[in-house]
């Protein structure tokens, strides 16, 4: 019998507390527990604290998680709540995702402050973003525009857009959501216009391999379906060597037993692109994500990556 608080660790930023607060109501539901049973434990990380420079100039995904990472191994977190798309596809030894909350909406979201679609952005506009998977498809979709690094929280990237920095940025359309911002969205882009990042919109629970106490808590709030698609993508990234160097997309639906997946790889000025798409049975999703990636790498060759990787 758990006599003491789970602690949860998480990031400060509304968007993380967002998610921990909502990976706790569904604990709390799964299994009646009083809110005064999960403790969310705020950590600050490397990535929250360099917030000048793109995350490919400091050290890519593990930015967000390492501090979190150290005190799960110590101990004194039960589990942490992250966005899945920052965690890095190779996780440190003994360390596992436990579990995949269901998926909020993975598309961008278009926020315009002198056009409210991206098609309608005038000649030569400034869009910005710190994302070189964003970056790289706004480039393939409209060479003409002057695309800059946006870099900090949601509110923070909003105010620079109001400043006028830049004309319009991109967010994920899931996070502002969470923190109820959905209305500042001028555009949701279609995935089949502009490709989300693997694994956009889900929550993801790490815990350590072997705590079959925390492993039987959290397994009640999985959802299989997520699990699956979010599983396809991180296995297309992993074979890419996904990190926050590589303009990578992708995206995967599972439904009815069946899995659909469509992969892209850019260079980051846009220019060129490789891409890709599967289906095949839902319980196959890792290889079906692998078999994307090598058949996406195949195609764009040792080259493709020399130089920017």
């Amino acid at each position: 019998m758990q006599t003491k608080p789970f602690r949860i660790g998480t990031r400060g930023s509304p968007l993380a507390l967002a998610q921990a607060h909502e990976t706790r109501a569904r604990l709390m539901a799964a299994h009646g527990l009083p809110e005064d049973m999960f403790e969310i434990v705020v950590l600050s990380t490397k990535g929250d604290r360099i917030t000048d420079r793109a995350l490919s100039e400091i050290g890519g995904k593990g930015l967000f998680t390492e501090e979190i990472e150290a005190q799960l191994f110590s101990g004194d977190l039960d589990f942490a709540v992250h966005s899945t798309k920052d965690m890095a596809t190779r996780l440190p030894d003994g360390l596992e995702l436990a579990a995949f909350l269901p998926r909020e909406d993975p598309r961008d979201a278009f926020v315009g402050r002198t056009a409210p679609t991206l098609l309608e952005l005038p000649q030569g506009a400034t869009v910005g973003s710190a994302s070189l998977r964003r970056q790289a498809q706004l480039r393939r979709l409209r060479p003409d525009l002057n695309v800059i690094v946006f870099r900090g929280q949601v509110d923070t990237r909003l105010r620079k857009l109001a400043d006028g920095e830049a004309d319009a940025t991109l967010l994920a359309y899931a996070g502002l959501k969470r923190i109820a911002k959905e209305h500042v969205a001028t555009q949701i882009l279609d995935p089949e216009l502009f490709l989300p990042a693997p694994a956009q919109g889900a929550i993801c629970v790490e815990a350590r391999v072997g705590d079959r106490r925390i492993a039987d808590l959290l397994a009640t709030i999985n959802d299989p379906l997520t699990s699956e698609a979010v599983t396809c993508e991180r296995s297309f990234l992993a074979v890419l060597d996904g990190s926050c160097r590589t303009p990578i997309a992708g995206y995967a639906v599972s439904e009815g037993g069946r899995i659909r997946f469509r992969g892209m790889i850019l260079t980051p000025d846009g220019s060129r692109c490789h891409e890709t798409t599967i289906e095949g049975a839902s319980s196959d999703a890792a290889e079906l994500g692998a078999k994307a990636g090598h058949t996406v790498r195949a195609a764009a060759g040792t080259g493709f990556f020399d130089g920017w990787t």
